[in-house]
């Protein structure tokens, strides 16, 4: 078969795209590596039982997972996915070593403001690098690897969790364990292809097409080649300004990643995963049980996810998931009413939310992260998703502060039919806003959403 017919092998690009979610893992394990261990953190640097305090420890991640995440674009673009995959790696070996050593409570500020740097750096790298090193009819299968890289993160920090009650310090040694997978992506990152659009924009067509070829291998990498000079306009090469983002031609394909990323954090999602415990306590059921329950649910969801992505398509998948969710979150309302019997309550406030996590990882999830580095031109891409992604931790930020704040003067049952109205309105502008984008090369894609000069 010619190459122009054939798909070239997905084995070549696969290690690659391994190692690139090796972030996301770190991402989820520091989401969820306080979780267990806060209560003896606070007792070991004299914080305990001031609130405040606690929710700094886990917010203080959010504050330098913004900055990170900001500068991401700059980063990327300026020294490429690689390097900025090896920067992100540095601040959370150090962050990790500060707040496993510390012995006060803003030594572990600062460790947790430095792991959140690489945390906001990471992620958005991790979408850019792997949309770009994947051939076309996997793209979408390996963009749900970053979702599930996440919640194996997640599940590794809350068993890792486990001894912290009865192994004093343990939580150090919970710091101490991120620090592994950090420097195996440090060194991994390496022996990495570079992202052959990002070499051919900086002019070194060369590098890109040997690029192409341990990804793709030979037949495919001159295919590949031409189809990005294709999409090429020679304005690669200017500067970026936000103000063309913002307010310029590209806007609207900004503006409607920036909505879909403010949408999934409005749905309730991070204040879920935060909060879990707390809510599975007063319905009676252990915290670790809650946790685990909690990992199995988003596993399973974003492994299917991984299966139907380039069946089914970004949109569906986006579409049913935010459906779902809103769904989940009636059932939820419904059991915080005065109307239901005891155990109905139980069951239907548990269910509701093992119920919602698994609608979010089937779609609003994973979608978001890999569909807007396929609808972002390859000139602002890098730029793009780090505004995007900023919105994301500013609403994250903000529904971790006020989330236990607004359940006590709002009461549960208003706040989640709040979270499902936000579901609601994001399966509405789906609907209108987003694009198919399944099987289509990124320069396809960039042809089709070019906005007219």
């Amino acid at each position: 078969m010619s190459p122009e017919t054939s798909s070239p092998s997905w084995k070549l690009s696969f290690p690659h795209v391994v190692v690139a979610t090796i972030t996301s893992f770190l991402f989820g394990y520091h989401m969820g590596v306080v979780n267990e261990p806060l209560e003896s953190i606070s007792v070991d640097l004299g914080f305990s039982g001031n609130t405040l305090a606690e929710g700094l420890v886990v917010s203080m991640c959010l504050g330098g997972a913004l900055v990170g995440s900001l500068f991401s674009g700059w980063v990327a673009d300026g020294v490429g996915r690689r390097r900025a995959f090896q920067l992100c790696a540095l601040p959370m070996i150090i962050g990790a070593s500060i707040s496993a050593m510390t012995k006060t409570f803003e030594g572990m500020l600062l460790g947790r403001l430095l792991v959140g740097t690489g945390m906001g750096l990471g992620p958005p790298v991790a979408s850019l690098y792997v949309t770009e090193v994947s051939p076309a009819f996997v793209r979408g299968t390996y963009g749900s690897f970053i979702q599930i890289a996440t919640c194996l993160g997640l599940i590794g920090a809350l068993f890792i969790g486990i001894p912290v009650k009865e192994i004093a310090g343990w939580w150090r040694i919970c710091f101490w364990i991120s620090t592994i997978p950090a420097a195996i992506l440090l060194v991994a990152m390496v022996f990495c292809a570079e992202s052959p659009p990002w070499l051919y924009k900086r002019g070194r067509t060369e590098e890109a097409e040997a690029a192409f070829e341990k990804l793709l291998g030979g037949s495919h990498a001159q295919l590949a080649l031409a189809e990005l000079s294709k999409s090429d306009r020679g304005d690669d090469t200017d500067t970026v300004k936000i103000s063309e983002l913002l307010y310029g031609r590209h806007f609207k394909v900004v503006f409607i990643g920036s909505t879909l990323f403010a949408l999934q954090q409005l749905s309730g999602i991070n204040a879920v995963f935060y909060f879990s415990s707390t809510v599975f306590k007063s319905a009676g059921v252990p915290s670790t049980l809650a946790n685990v329950f909690i990992g199995i649910a988003n596993l399973t969801g974003s492994i299917i996810a991984m299966a139907l992505m380039d069946k089914l398509g970004r949109k569906v998948l986006l579409l049913w998931s935010f459906f779902g969710m809103a769904i989940s979150m009636a059932l939820q309302a419904v059991a915080a009413s005065s109307y239901i019997p005891g155990s109905g309550e139980l069951y239907l406030s548990v269910g509701g939310m093992l119920l919602f996590v698994f609608n979010f990882a089937l779609g609003a999830g994973p979608v978001p992260g890999l569909l807007l580095p396929e609808i972002f031109p390859s000139r602002i891409r890098a730029k793009a998703m780090a505004v995007c992604m900023s919105v994301h931790w500013v609403i994250n930020f903000f529904v971790g502060l006020l989330f236990l704040r607004l359940l006590e003067k709002l009461g549960p049952q208003l706040l989640y039919t709040m979270f499902g109205t936000f579901c609601i309105m994001a399966v509405m502008f789906v609907k209108r806003n987003v694009v198919e984008t399944k099987g289509k090369s990124l320069q396809e894609i960039e042809i089709a959403l070019l906005p007219q000069d």
